[in-house]
């Protein structure tokens, strides 16, 4: 299969590095509007083609995989329907803003060919074991909680995650896997989100064109459940000196389940050794627990981004997809959903009030 990549910054690159582990695919055009990331990538690709425009990519591939900016998403979606109809995977969030919501229903109802939405969280290998774990543990998940302790966000082109237009707002940007996570595994969808969240200490040195950042560095979400579960997320981005980034627990009558996922490993210190290995921690009530399991991940797709090989089983999955030898496991309707829901959360820290769904 050739792949088209359209977006060549940090993500894309990561995108390339996974593609290249696959069987009989390449990435053989990329397209960026900078052209020094453009030819970084195509070198990066094993020699691809550096295309003038996105329809250059749409008229030469098999499939593509948008990463640009945020904002973009949406029109690259739909200028790439206007001129053909490919499978495509198509990074988080899938639109920034309210209004766009309509857009997005337009462009999943008139579009044939498979959309994914790149949810890369859903495949961290002990993230996946948790979700396929945590029923028969818990006897029913009530209560979920995911909490991110990570590093503030990265310098990007153009500075463009600094600022809410482009990005949607963190609790969208940034937390829509959570989102994702929480309507999975509690098999329901929002009905009332409660946030409270802002900018305490990252970016507020910096002044970008005469603007200082917006976007906010930590919060807490509440997140009411049709079906009467309960979800809690807790978002800290000045906490890189954590051993574990994400910690996710899940609880029902039977028991408790949890699942830990360290950080990058470029960014783990060398004088703490070896970084820490992934587990998975099953508290039953009765035998009680704890009873914990590591859950290593192969170090070639480690090695191959900074999401704990997430991007590569996903990219496995996307390409069955594409040759229709699989379902698309995360849909245009998960994507809208996880973005209405970061929305809400973002109304909410902003006025003080619930909001329901």
């Amino acid at each position: 299969m050739k792949y088209g990549l359209i977006g060549c910054g940090m993500m894309g690159q990561e995108h390339i590095q996974n593609v290249n582990l696959l069987d009989d695919t390449r990435i053989t055009h990329v397209y960026d509007p900078v052209p020094d990331l453009a030819a970084h990538a195509a070198q990066l690709a094993g020699g691809a083609t550096v295309a003038a425009s996105l329809e250059d990519v749409v008229d030469a591939v098999d499939a593509v995989v948008i990463v640009s900016p945020n904002h973009l998403h949406l029109g690259q979606l739909e200028a790439i329907a206007a001129r053909k109809t490919l499978p495509i995977l198509v990074e988080k969030p899938l639109y920034t803003a309210s209004e766009e919501a309509t857009r997005v229903a337009h462009f999943a109802r008139d579009y044939k060919a498979p959309v994914w939405v790149a949810m890369e969280y859903r495949y961290m290998p002990p993230v996946a074991a948790f979700l396929s774990r945590q029923k028969s543990v818990t006897g029913g998940l009530q209560m979920l909680s995911i909490r991110e302790h990570r590093f503030p966000f990265l310098p990007k082109i153009g500075d463009w995650n600094r600022f809410n237009r482009n990005t949607g707002g963190t609790l969208v940007e940034k937390c829509c896997h959570f989102f994702d996570l929480m309507r999975l595994a509690t098999g329901a969808e929002a009905v009332r989100v409660m946030a409270s969240a802002g900018q305490a200490h990252n970016h507020v040195a910096e002044v970008y064109d005469g603007q200082t950042p917006d976007i906010w560095d930590h919060g807490y979400v509440l997140v009411d459940f049709a079906n009467g579960m309960r979800a809690m997320l807790e978002l800290c981005m000045f906490a890189e000196g954590s051993t574990y980034q994400e910690e996710i627990s899940g609880v029902g009558p039977k028991g408790k389940i949890e699942c830990l996922v360290p950080g990058p490993g470029r960014f783990w210190p060398d004088h703490l050794g070896t970084p820490p290995t992934p587990q998975l921690i099953v508290s039953p009530r009765d035998p009680r627990g704890p009873l914990r399991e590591d859950i290593p991940v192969d170090p070639a797709i480690l090695a191959a981004g900074d999401h704990n090989g997430s991007t590569f089983y996903q990219h496995q999955k996307f390409r069955a997809a594409a040759l229709g030898q699989g379902p698309v496991e995360v849909t245009l309707g998960d994507g809208a959903a996880a973005v209405a829901l970061g929305l809400a959360a973002q109304e909410s820290a902003r006025t003080g009030q619930a909001v329901l769904i």
